[in-house]
């Protein structure tokens, strides 16, 4: 082929990729739309007289690629955490307080603030420059892989540096948040309004519900936009502090913020954070307050986290929007702790583009407090422009028919009498074979982030306590098909499954178990950190509260908790049935604690449906030998693991790319020889054993792990 031709595709690329982003991101626009058009026009006329010359960077791919089936899950590198918030002044001058008791005195602090977009966080991983990944931020641990839907919008590159001039990172993750501005919403909802379809509530549920559409072809068509904010994981460059990132990120070509700000007094701080409280309808885009960090990384590792939020950033939230309704009436709900909590019902209202029917009024002293009574006139927010909270009543509007609350005396659900401690602010049924514990106890262990039992919804935990069929949660772990079939709407196949789901959750790792235990402060975050230190049940039982302590992220409430909930007669017999019923305690050693890892410096990426092992279980199941799993298929991939109905796209890259694929049981026959046999015969050849992988990462890489 001549290679005036490959240069000129080459030039059509580059001169694509410059224009778009002076569009795009910069909107500082160098050639009209015809011109642009007419290059783009050549572009794709040369690609389709030569297809094996294009390639997945090249501006012609932007278009929506075929529907998926679902969303893979995917781990993140280092968890994307969740900001602390304050809503007052005081709260943001404690926060800063709180973190300067933790560093020598007079030690000199900056500050980069920036309003909180509110949109969808997600997570932009490139490989030598080539966006290989794209996932949202999920419970912090395990997104979504929404490659394809990323690779749509025009601000987010599909190659950095957008500019030549710059060195290409090995590897990097960019973390940003995917927004829909203002003005774009409002004429995607006159166009939806046009074509009779409903309008969406707002930019945040618009923006979120276009990145998360099956179809990358919707996602496309949608006005979508990125701000990056930080640099979650990045080898081959030194960065020092949360401005440099920034910088860095323009460099390589995203927009960020342009109402970002370095300021080194913390007045300053207070008072930018203030002035877009008043200002914050002159945005251009939907925000819900104003984010906080500490500019140095070294600053901001010594201060850590606690729990799955860093101690050197804070979210100071704007003032939530108010509306007024009637209050009809309040009720108790009764959570799996035993605590009753009231919750008012009102008349629905519109507040920030959603209809308002309940808010929970948090417990009885304060509802006391604010003298909030049936039949009132109150007025509502939404905390954080979010959570919908009963604020106040209008007392000049009472006519003498509004109805005071009295707090219960018996448990609205099992009738027992409740206890209300002295000194204590809950209220709670102490029963403990209390249905309505049982049940929301029973939903929160089956949950995806907890032990992930599919099919097992809270509909048929309310039936199996409602029948007595379950009196306890090791109780799952004895059911029978003929237990579930005395339930209605359950056939053979729904029973079997179930049973199935049950029985397959027996053996999730010992995070997943910490987690669901419920122990008050214990989400997947420190389930995870404690399951590092502790890889036993019994060892973490026996842990003391200064010991807990000690461990990175776990403050003294959280570390009592633990110790309080192991101390109880009542938990440790639990246990011991769940011990009983064959659900595993302990992690599995991994390879480097049981001997050389054989499949130490390969690459794995896993489609289609295995028969043995969920997708989860896979990648655990690689990464436990020493493997490392990817979402895309790339040059430095080792080995494409291929199931029922593989992914197209993967497919055809590992053929593009002479990546060789195994079957599950390839894969098993690869690790039982040490990571040095071919596979089944059909299949391609794996590479060369000794070969030095392609991704290992250079010796004076600066990897930063950063939590947001």
């Amino acid at each position: 082929m001549a290679d005036d031709l490959v240069q000129r595709i080459e030039k059509l690329r580059a001169l694509l990729r410059y224009h778009s982003y002076r569009y795009h991101t910069l909107d500082q626009p160098e050639v009209s739309d015809a011109e642009y058009d007419a290059l783009m026009h050549e572009l794709r006329r040369l690609e389709e007289q030569h297809p094996e010359l294009i390639t997945p960077d090249s501006p012609t791919q932007r278009v929506g690629s075929e529907p998926l089936a679902e969303f893979v899950k995917v781990r993140h590198p280092h968890p994307m955490t969740s900001l602390t918030d304050a809503f007052e002044r005081e709260e943001v001058v404690a926060w800063l307080a709180r973190a300067q008791r933790l560093l020598p005195d007079n030690t000199p602090l900056e500050f980069v603030v920036e309003p909180k977009i509110d949109g969808l966080a997600v997570a932009l991983t490139y490989e030598n420059g080539l966006l290989v990944r794209g996932a949202t931020r999920g419970n912090g641990i395990i997104g979504e892989d929404i490659t394809s839907n990323v690779r749509t919008i025009p601000s987010v590159p599909l190659r950095i540096p957008v500019q030549e001039g710059t060195a290409v990172p090995p590897l990097i993750e960019v973390r940003g948040e995917i927004y829909m501005p203002r003005d774009l919403f409002a004429s995607l909802n006159e166009q939806r309004v046009a074509e009779g379809e409903t309008p969406f509530a707002n930019p945040r549920n618009a923006a979120a519900g276009s990145v998360r559409q099956l179809d990358p072809r919707i996602t496309a068509r949608r006005p979508l936009r990125l701000f990056g904010y930080a640099i979650g994981h990045l080898e081959g460059h030194q960065i020092h502090t949360q401005w440099e990132a920034l910088q860095y990120l323009q460099i390589l070509g995203f927009a960020i913020n342009p109402d970002v700000r370095l300021l080194t007094e913390f007045n300053q701080v207070l008072d930018y954070c203030e002035e877009w409280m008043l200002r914050r309808d002159m945005l251009p885009y939907e925000a819900d307050g104003v984010v906080i960090k500490i500019n140095d990384f070294g600053i901001q590792r010594r201060l850590g986290a606690v729990g799955n939020a860093p101690r050197w950033a804070v979210a100071y939230k704007f003032p939530a929007r108010e509306a007024t309704t009637r209050l009809l009436d309040i009720g108790v709900n009764v959570g799996r702790t035993g605590v009753l909590t009231p919750y008012a019902i009102m008349e629905p209202v519109q507040l920030g583009g959603v209809t308002i029917r309940q808010a929970s009024l948090h417990n009885f002293e304060d509802l006391a407090r604010k003298d909030l009574r049936v039949g009132d006139m109150v007025v509502i927010t939404r905390a954080g422009d979010v959570i919908p909270q009963v604020e106040r009543p209008i007392v000049a509007l009472r006519d003498g028919t509004e109805q005071p609350f009295a707090v219960p005396t018996a448990c609205p659900v099992c009738g027992e009498p409740v206890v209300d401690e002295e000194g204590e602010v809950a209220v709670y049924c102490g029963n403990a074979a209390c249905p309505a514990q049982l049940v929301r106890r029973i939903e929160y262990w089956v949950s995806r982030g907890a032990m992930d039992i599919d099919g097992l919804g809270i509909r048929i935990a309310e039936q199996l306590v409602t029948e007595g069929v379950v009196r306890d949660i090791a109780d799952l772990y004895a059911l029978t098909k003929e237990d579930l079939l005395n339930l209605e709407g359950f056939a053979e196949k729904r029973a079997d499954n179930l049973l199935r789901a049950i029985d397959a959750s027996r053996d999730r790792p010992l995070w997943r178990v910490i987690t669901a235990l419920g122990i008050r402060g214990v989400g997947s975050v420190v389930a995870q950190s404690l399951a590092s230190h502790y890889p036993t049940l019994d060892a973490l039982m026996s842990a003391s509260q200064e010991q807990l302590e000690a461990i990175e992220g776990i403050g003294p409430q959280i570390a009592r908790a633990i110790v309080d909930y192991f101390g109880r007669p009542r938990n440790q017999e639990f246990i011991a049935k769940l011990r009983q019923r064959g659900v595993r305690l302990e992690d599995q050693p991994t390879a480097q604690e049981s001997g050389p890892a054989p499949l130490e410096g390969m690459t794995f990426v896993v489609t289609g449906t295995l028969p043995t092992l969920s997708r989860e279980a896979a990648t655990a199941f690689i990464q436990q030998h020493g493997g490392k799993v990817t979402g895309s298929v790339s040059k430095n991939t080792t080995y494409l693991v291929v199931g029922d109905k593989p992914g197209s796209s993967k497919t055809t890259a590992a053929q593009r790319l002479g990546v060789p694929t195994l079957d599950e049981q390839g894969l098993r026959d690869l690790i039982a020889a040490g990571g040095n046999v071919a596979p089944d015969s059909g299949r391609q050849s794996p590479k060369e054993p000794g070969d030095k992988p392609d991704d290992d990462p250079p010796q004076s890489a600066n990897q930063l792990s950063l939590g947001l």
